[in-house]
């Protein structure tokens, strides 16, 4: 999956341009932020979970900075799509008009309003996965933990963003990676390549994040021959009608529809599956 844990910043025995790049610029960034941009006591009492834990984490970049971080972590994924760290690092340097879109499309939906307030999470100690087995088999929630399990991943694994200047877009940008996995069990698409590459189209065409339509646009040559040939046959443009047909995603409040009938919630959200023959 995309933008994992597990990977360290800077790989050992890399030698190549990526590193010099990646390894550099993020030492000289990972610097505490300066003491006049802390926040007072009394901001800090007044500030959500997520936004306090956000600030702790946080890199603070300058333009410059941005772009040779843009430039290192393209190289670097293009090397080795393995590195989640830097594919993470790129949808941050290059993902802000598009956090920016997203952020008005949930500002001007009742949803999508409540998430912003909330700040939900999705991890083992948000989620109660045990009760979500024992859900009827037609919902939401059985759809999503089966998924889980059959393809043997946990919502544990995502990366922090620590990129981003404005709070509230780095919450949009986690929420988008902990809703990666929800959006592969509603739309049916295994973890495989061919179903990540697709995926990642519906994504780039729903989200319009860059990370999103580089993974699309290069994941694809990576596919072996016969995943290529049905790729270009029935994913491929499955995946471009659905992307531009499927409501926006990040407007979903998927912790409240567990228990809706996921036959429902696809047809609320304009979403036909695949059907290969």
């Amino acid at each position: 999956m995309f933008l994992r844990r597990g990977w360290p910043l800077v790989a050992k025995g890399t030698t190549c341009l990526h590193r010099r790049v990646s390894s550099s610029t993020i030492a000289q960034l990972s610097t505490t932020i300066p003491t006049d941009d802390q926040p007072s006591a009394t901001d800090r009492q007044q500030m959500d979970e997520f936004t306090k834990e956000f600030l702790r984490n946080q890199i603070k970049v300058s333009d410059v900075q941005r772009i040779i971080l843009s430039a290192g972590s393209s190289l670097a994924a293009l090397v080795d799509p393995r590195r989640h760290d830097m594919i993470a690092c790129l949808g941050e340097t290059t993902g802000r008009e598009a956090l920016e879109n997203m952020q008005y499309l949930m500002q001007n939906s009742e949803e999508g309003q409540q998430i912003l307030k909330d700040k939900p999470r999705i991890n083992t100690r948000t989620v109660d996965m045990e009760r979500l087995k024992h859900l009827p088999h037609n919902t939401f929630g059985y759809t999503y933990v089966k998924f889980m399990e059959d393809n043997n991943i946990t919502p544990d694994s995502r990366m922090e963003v620590r990129f981003l200047e404005d709070p509230e877009l780095a919450y949009i940008m986690t929420r988008y990676r902990e809703t990666h996995d929800m959006v592969h069990a509603v739309l049916d698409m295994p973890t495989h390549m061919l179903g990540e590459v697709t995926v990642k189209w519906v994504e780039a065409l729903n989200t319009g994040l860059p990370m999103c339509y580089g993974g699309a646009i290069f994941g694809a040559f990576r596919l072996r021959p016969k995943q290529r040939k049905n790729y270009l046959r029935h994913y491929l443009p499955w995946a471009l009608r659905s992307g531009n047909r499927i409501k926006p995603l990040m407007t979903v409040y998927w912790e409240k529809r567990w228990e809706q009938d996921v036959d429902e919630l696809r047809k609320e959200l304009n979403i036909e599956l695949l059907n290969v023959k």
